[in-house]
């Protein structure tokens, strides 16, 4: 029996569990398993690859997308441009590192923008590992971005979010979160965005997929924004780590 899984903590808001368990029941695939592997700090990951086995591949989600780097032995290209991994292949003993959030995000944001890509820039909300392979896709396609943190750091040039109200918001025509708030349990969460500036011309992208309707995408309806959630890049990004699994 092959094993899969995910690592990260906390696994409470992860649907990886359901989707491959259900994919495996769909098509009938026999020889694979797909568990959850919680693990408080990083360093649990080599107890998890000793009591494991017939480990043949991972998922990495939060907060572990960038501190898995050092417990790898290969990237792959995109992995290394990028800076952070969510996808670990693992054959003869060896890890090799993968980023299918560059994937996912990519052909979620193309199906959501449609043909035009917008000329104006975009906004990424947060600066952890999933906000590196937003921001390679966005340069991929010719769209300007800047990070907004909570920090203040004057030498990185990143808005914080008091920085927000004073924007000229008619420049900047696409949102993308990839901060963990407002995800399942804490579905109160939101990014603390001036609402008021978004209209009809922006799109809002919630990397968050449980719940399916963030209080951020609420927020950003009711303004009449576009909106997607994270959950079609959830798919796309699990298929994409099972083809890598299957080379």
């Amino acid at each position: 029996m092959r094993l899969f899984g995910l690592i990260g903590y906390p696994l409470g808001h992860s649907f990886s569990q359901q989707y491959f368990s259900e994919k495996f029941m769909r098509e009938g695939i026999t020889d694979a398993q797909y568990e959850l592997f919680p693990i408080p700090v990083i360093g649990d990951l080599e107890q998890v690859l000793r009591e494991q086995p017939a480990l043949c591949g991972l998922n990495v989600t939060i907060p572990y997308k960038e501190l898995v780097l050092p417990y790898l032995h290969e990237l792959d290209e995109t992995a290394r441009a990028v800076g952070a991994v969510n996808c670990i292949r693992i054959r003869d003993g060896r890890l090799t590192g993968f980023n299918t959030d560059v994937y996912g995000f990519e052909q979620s944001l193309r199906n959501s923008l449609g043909p035009v890509v917008p000329s104006s820039q975009a906004l990424i909300l947060g600066t952890g590992g999933a906000s590196k392979a937003v921001a390679f896709v966005l340069r991929k396609m010719g769209i300007g971005y800047r990070f907004v943190s909570r920090k203040i750091d004057a030498e990185s040039g990143w808005l914080n979010y008091d920085d927000l109200r004073e924007l000229n918001w008619s420049e900047y025509h696409l949102v993308v979160n990839t901060t963990p708030l407002g995800t399942y349990p804490k579905t109160d969460g939101c990014p603390d965005l001036p609402f008021e500036k978004l209209s009809a011309q922006h799109l809002v992208f919630d990397l968050v997929y449980n719940p399916p309707q963030t209080v951020l995408l609420r927020h950003a309806s009711e303004q009449n924004a576009r909106v997607q959630n994270g959950l079609e890049m959830l798919q796309l990004q699990a298929e994409k780590a099972w083809d890598i699994w299957q080379q």
